[in-house]
């Protein structure tokens, strides 16, 4: 039997809710993505919370809310303890992420979910890797190797492939095949035939225009409300596609040499930026060959200014301006107050470039008609004055009297189970707790801090004769040059650099721009006041796609040129669900499940796979063959078993059968062509075919990769009269394979 593989949906299935799946890969399980929505509510985690504590491994695909914002209230309130995987800028560009959710909310609600340093513990258990590395785990894990790969969807986006015996299961969930300004696509040449493929319906019923043609729509769009007087905004998200769209206006107010003002407005914007610029190796072709050439980064911005509070856009000069603000879903942040202030001015525009979650501000106004009006609450918090701060102090007075009573209680008790019989109620350094009360009235308002260091202090162990303060000998080793030390003692970990930097200016030592960090470290009292409002939205409202999703068409293409055995589907509206599920049925694969809310599925591989040994007397009569990076070799055998019973391949008692020659390669036609062409043969492509001098032809027939195919193999046609040229073509053909 195969390698055992059951996958579990948490979230996000026959719907656009958050990604969660629990695949379990022969009893060792992985959490993949750990998703949440803007609105945070608790009873999506309802499924994770009952299977978190069993979770060997989590695993990271997008650096944004919808694939990782439950890590942290996961790890703090869940019992989520295991280690996380992703790549460098999902774990860096996540951690802004989740930051910046934290201080949006904090400034408008009482939010108590997770905190900052409830963010930090969660990320502190990742461990990075790079794109192609392949991880073996260790431990409950033996035998399964990890390795993310390009998804071309968002910054260190991952399709994860996990390989267990061969085998393959392949996570790739918003993935994009396009080449993009700072991303390139998937590269659908590491996932052929995978034993199991998860992946999503989430654009199965969408298609999209050239990317030219949508960019300069895009900008073209801007450019005509900037002209009529007016302001754009781009709810964007944090640290995701927001990048794609900095690329795009930066490359457009360049060309065109556009003096309107562009604002970057979140949080954590400089931070996002400052990291962003160390990512290069992570970004498209075209980015890194400028870099190489130029030595100009790419996220130096010369045309946008980073901003981290609102009250630097208010004191903006007055004009038509383009403002990208935090969050894509104005249920909160920037973008919420923006749209609040801005959305009565016709003149005015509110792009949006993502679908909106379900159920927020945004997915409201997108709709078809958008609504006239909209209850929006404005909130914001306040500094306690007059009678409630001096009622909130008392309060706090009380809390911390009881806090101590409490703690002078437990250091009593204490003090009673130490000294226990062995303590003699005469020795004069030892205070009598029933005398507790008369002592503190005799000493006066500081009677408790002497009393705590009189039993703290110089309470006796029971070996001893009398009280004494400890002693602790140094045995320490000393050489020529004086006391031994060990180095390892005086290194700086990252994660406590990391910990201990308080983030200001936006320096990359840190993580927090310096307004972000003076929320934080303002302690002051402060209350949230709330206002219910009603806005007229009088001005424009359009939606542009620019998710960096395939499309439904490239989807099902993509698909067929995987050729999994078994297909999973996943996120996505139930009718995109059920067509693309129809389709695949029809032309992927005959396996094809779309399981719901906590259904297991038992996806193992109809496969049989064996380990077996090679046997020396087998193996010393090999010859093997170079073919690139491998050695190959034809081996006739048969199975039989060691002493120990382990299955081994022994040399055959009888002669070995003749076999049909066998050639191994895959002969690219263009990279043919131009071989025949440095050795004198005039040669042409014409009608799909290769034109080899006058008389002889060669044609690909079959493609092994085409719709699962492996129902016929790849074939080289030659066509032509015997003649001289026919032989001296073929033996040149024959020359690109290898024989066995």
């Amino acid at each position: 039997m195969g390698t055992s593989v059951q996958v579990t949906p948490l979230c996000g299935v026959y719907n656009e809710n958050p990604l969660s799946y629990l695949v379990s890969i022969d009893g060792f399980n992985f959490l993949i993505d750990c998703g949440w929505n803007d609105h945070f509510d608790p009873s999506l985690l309802e499924p994770l919370s009952r299977v978190a504590s069993t979770v060997d491994a989590v695993l990271l695909s997008h650096p944004d809310t919808l694939h990782l914002g439950a890590l942290p209230y996961a790890m703090k309130q869940l019992g989520l303890s295991a280690v996380v995987y992703s790549t460098e800028p999902v774990y860096r560009l996540g951690l802004l992420t989740m930051y910046d959710q934290y201080l949006s909310r904090k400034q408008v609600s009482d939010f108590d979910l997770f905190t900052l340093d409830d963010i930090d513990s969660a990320f502190q258990n990742v461990t990075r890797l790079t794109y192609a590395q392949n991880h073996h785990l260790s431990g409950k894990g033996e035998g399964i190797v990890i390795s993310p790969h390009v998804s071309g969807h968002l910054l260190g986006g991952t399709v994860w492939k996990i390989t267990k015996d061969g085998e393959d299961v392949i996570y790739a969930v918003d993935f994009n095949h396009r080449k993009e300004k700072h991303l390139n696509g998937i590269n659908q040449a590491s996932f052929v035939r995978p034993a199991v493929l998860i992946t999503d319906a989430y654009n199965a019923l969408n298609n999209q225009p050239y990317r030219r043609q949508k960019d300069k729509e895009f900008t073209d769009t801007i450019k005509k409300t900037l002209r009529s007087d007016g302001n754009v905004l781009l709810p964007v998200d944090t640290a995701g596609r927001v990048l794609e769209l900095v690329q795009i206006l930066e490359s457009c107010w360049a060309d065109e040499n556009l003096n309107y003002p562009i604002f970057f407005l979140t949080y954590v914007a400089s931070s996002t930026i400052d990291y962003v610029k160390s990512f290069l190796e992570w970004m498209s072709d075209s980015i890194a060959k400028s870099f190489e050439k130029t030595r100009e980064n790419a996220f130096i911005l010369k045309r946008i200014t980073l901003l981290v509070n609102k009250s630097e856009l208010d004191n903006a000069p007055d004009g038509p301006k383009v403002v990208l603000a935090s969050m894509a879903s104005l249920e909160a942040g920037f973008s919420h107050d923006i749209f609040v202030e801005w959305a009565t001015d016709p003149k005015n525009l509110v792009l949006f470039t993502e679908r909106a979650q379900f159920g927020t501000l945004a997915r409201m106004l997108q709709a078809d008609p958008p609504p006239k009006a909209v209850k929006v609450t404005m909130s914001k918090r306040v500094p306690l004055v007059g009678e409630e701060l001096i009622a909130y102090e008392e309060e706090q007075n009380r809390i911390r009297k009881e806090e101590a009573l409490k703690a002078s209680l437990i250091k009593e008790e204490e003090s009673k189970s130490v000294q226990g019989a062995d303590v003699s109620m005469s020795d004069p350094m030892v205070v009598d707790a029933s005398n507790t009360h008369s002592l503190l009235d005799a000493a006066g308002p500081h009677g408790g801090g002497y009393r705590d260091m009189l039993i703290d202090g110089f309470t006796p162990p029971s070996t001893s004769a009398a009280p004494m303060f400890p002693f602790y000998e140094n045995n320490s080793d000393w050489d020529d040059f004086g006391e031994v030390i060990n180095p390892d003692d005086y290194v700086i970990k990252d994660a406590d650099m990391d910990q201990g930097a308080v983030h200001v200016g936006g320096d990359m030592d840190g993580k927090l721009d310096e307004g972000s960090a003076s929320l934080i470290l303002d302690t002051r009292p402060s209350k949230v006041v709330a206002t219910e409002l009603t806005v007229q939205v009088k001005c424009s409202l359009i939606y542009m796609d620019f998710e960096g999703r395939s499309d439904a068409r490239s989807i099902k293409s993509i698909l067929s040129h995987m050729a999994p055995l078994k297909l999973v589907l996943v996120h996505g509206t139930a009718e995109a669900t059920e067509h693309l599920k129809q389709h695949c049925l029809k032309h992927v694969c005959p396996h094809v499940y779309a399981p719901q809310i906590e259904e297991t599925i038992d996806v193992t591989s109809d496969l049989c796979a064996y380990k077996v040994q090679l046997s020396e007397k087998l193996m010393s009569n090999v010859l093997f063959k170079k073919l690139g990076d491998y050695e190959i070799a034809w081996v006739d055998s048969e199975a039989g078993k060691t002493e120990n019973g382990a299955l081994s391949l022994l040399p055959i008692s009888t002669p070995a059968p003749p076999h049909e020659s066998v050639l191994v390669g895959d002969l690219k036609m263009a990279n043919f062509k131009q071989f025949l062409s440095d050795n004198g043969v005039q040669v042409e492509f014409a009608g799909g075919a290769l034109r080899c001098g006058e008389y002889v032809t060669l044609r690909k027939v079959g493609d092994a990769s085409h719709k699962g195919g492996g129902s016929g193999t790849q074939q080289i046609v030659i066509e032509g009269p015997l003649c001289e040229d026919y032989y001296k073509i073929r033996e040149y053909l024959y020359s690109q394979f290898y024989l066995l």
